[in-house]
């Protein structure tokens, strides 16, 4: 992979955008994380995934000189369908996906964070949709993404006006769950959490994360169908038992993900 890389360690896998200065998502870190997204749903000892961007920004937007090349409309609608796809594939990945937001997470950027699970970001960070300035619109699923966080009358005025929110403001939204001070603090703090998720058992994890997205296919019925059907299900796992055990022994669980 040539935009990015991954190392592993106590069950996290920390990808890294590597596309300098703005770590613009060019079709190929949009290749290149889809084939890691892929490599790391095999992988039985990463249990979370977190997600962060080299040098000054978490991931400027989209690569615009790559826009320029393709030749006609229909390009442009299979460039949003691919990238779509791929950020369905992060949002509906089983195990936690985690944005670590520093300097700027802007158009196509935003858009990856917002399809990642949790988001944390420095305070002082610059979030947006400014697609408008350009006279395009949002295509990687922002305008579906936004709203569901700020709501629909703040998501208008980010995308209509083109203007981003600081770290800090995205927090008081309800876009970023987590403020940290620095870059420095932002990572770590993702990986604090992402080793906390590690903790669990994989199949619960994955099971929670399916049922939260839930609504995207089913009713609220349908969803309370599935969360007893999965309820049931984990009952009979090594891991719940070892959970349970854990519990009347008072000691810490060791899940397996069996």
């Amino acid at each position: 992979m040539a935009a990015l890389s991954y190392a592993v360690d106590g069950h996290v896998a920390t990808i890294t955008i590597q596309h300098p200065p703005a770590n613009a998502l060019s079709t190929q870190v949009l290749e290149d994380l889809s084939a890691c997204l892929d490599e790391l749903s095999e992988r039985q000892d990463v249990r979370s995934v977190v997600i962060h961007g080299e040098g000054r920004f978490f991931s400027a937007g989209a690569d615009i000189k790559e826009f320029t090349s393709l030749m006609d409309g229909s390009d442009y609608a299979n460039l949003a369908d691919k990238g779509q796809q791929i950020f369905e594939k992060v949002e509906s990945f089983p195990k936690p996906v985690i944005a670590a937001i520093h300097g700027a997470a802007l158009g196509g950027g935003l858009e990856l964070a917002m399809a990642c699970h949790i988001r944390i970001a420095e305070e002082s960070a610059k979030l947006g949709l400014p697609e408008l300035n350009l006279g395009i619109i949002p295509g990687f699923a922002g305008t579906q993404r936004l709203p569901k966080y700020v709501g629909t009358a703040k998501a208008l005025e980010m995308i209509g006006t083109s203007e981003p929110i600081s770290g800090k403001e995205a927090f008081e939204y309800g876009l970023v769950t987590i403020l940290a001070a620095n870059e420095e603090e932002v990572l770590q703090k993702a990986k604090e959490l992402a080793q906390k998720f590690a903790e669990k058992s994989p199949q619960t994890m994955a099971y929670v994360i399916e049922l939260l997205n839930s609504s995207k296919v089913y009713s609220y019925e349908g969803g309370l169908k599935l969360e007893g059907k999965y309820f049931g299900e984990v009952f009979q796992s090594e891991d719940a038992k070892e959970g349970i055990q854990a519990f009347l022994e008072k000691r810490k669980p060791h899940f397996k993900g069996k």
